[in-house]
């Protein structure tokens, strides 16, 4: 899938299966597991189901409680997708498509909450050593995944993404081949 249209296809398609599984987690965890009436369920060593209303963006920052925030905060992030879809169609590598489509399918999924309850579903509790994160849902763990992926993918060589690196004209015309001559007129010109 190497054409500007494929990968498009391909974040589009990353966008739907994020979107679907975080918001089926969601649908499971308030609906089948109904874990607002049970508390913290223990699910392993490191890792608990904990149940929080997320009221602000990711990790709680700008929490506010009117109608006003949710709304405008839903506005914010629809506005933010729009961004990434337009990055998506011009995404240069597959990698870059999966990354936006990984986080645009994240903030769809917490989005769709924040409209329809107010707030997004937090759920996932890891912790360790007396130390924990967070809690988060599969769309935010999209995000972040995403994020990382567009950070990592901008660090690769242009041979890495496919740009065989040969020789041409500079940015000023000049050629990269080697030492460029001085032209007529200009010093060291014979």
């Amino acid at each position: 899938m190497t054409s500007r249209s494929g990968r498009t296809a391909l974040g589009a398609v990353v966008a739907l299966v994020v979107l679907a599984a975080d918001q089926a987690s969601k649908y499971w965890v308030l609906h089948i597991l109904r874990l607002p009436e049970r508390g913290d369920v223990a699910v392993v060593p490191h890792l608990d189901l904990t149940m929080v209303w997320n009221r602000g963006v990711t990790f709680g920052l700008f929490s506010a409680s009117g109608a006003w925030s949710r709304f405008a905060l839903a506005g914010l992030a629809v506005v933010i997708v729009g961004a990434l879809a337009l990055w998506l169609r011009r995404a240069e590598s597959a990698l870059t498509a999966v990354a936006l489509g990984a986080i645009a399918g994240g903030a769809v999924g917490n989005v769709a909450d924040r409209l329809r309850y107010g707030a997004v579903v937090d759920f996932i509790r890891a912790h360790a050593f007396g130390w924990s994160w967070y809690v988060f849902n599969l769309g935010d763990a999209a995000i972040v995944c995403g994020v990382a992926a567009l950070i990592l993918g901008s660090g690769r060589t242009p041979r890495a993404r496919g740009d065989a690196g040969e020789p041409g004209p500079s940015r000023s015309g000049a050629s990269q081949a080697g030492p460029s001559q001085p032209g007529p007129g200009q010093p060291g010109a014979r």
